[in-house]
């Protein structure tokens, strides 16, 4: 099986604040029978990313984050740096805006299927989210 693709990072430092995260979800993957065809920060307004994915016998996948809702998977329709993800069948995998990777994984690989929120909007600037993604980045760096 090849390597695991690189995370493909975005020219503004702010969208790539969440690579350490993705890179984790990416982590999380790995070895589960999954393999990783593509992952990229995406643009502003919301900050999002895609990791684009296949499991045995399905059509390619893609796990969305974003920083108004969290996580949501789904079937991999289009999409590349620059432009939004399109899915089709998309599930929200709850757990917040930042949840676990390991946890969002089982999530996924379980089929979970949780209602739409929207935790944050991406104009709120002083609600406290980047410190919370600061501190995220920093337990997960001590649990690799």
């Amino acid at each position: 099986m090849p390597g695991k693709p690189e995370l493909k990072c975005h020219p503004d430092p702010f969208v790539n604040s969440s690579a350490p995260y993705i890179a984790a979800l990416m982590d999380a993957l790995a070895g589960r029978d999954i393999r990783i065809l593509a992952a990229w920060q995406d643009p502003r307004d919301p900050r999002d990313a895609t990791i684009v994915l296949k499991r045995p016998g399905k059509s390619p996948e893609a796990l969305v984050w974003d920083e108004e809702t969290g996580l949501r998977a789904g079937r991999f329709v289009k999409g590349q740096q620059g432009e939004r993800t399109e899915l089709a069948g998309a599930v929200y995998l709850g757990g917040g805006l930042l949840p676990h990777p390991q946890e969002a994984v089982k999530c996924f690989l379980g089929g979970v299927n949780k209602q739409k929120i929207v935790y944050r909007w991406h104009t709120d600037t002083r609600d406290g989210f980047e410190d919370h993604l600061r501190q995220r980045m920093r337990e997960l760096s001590r649990c690799r």
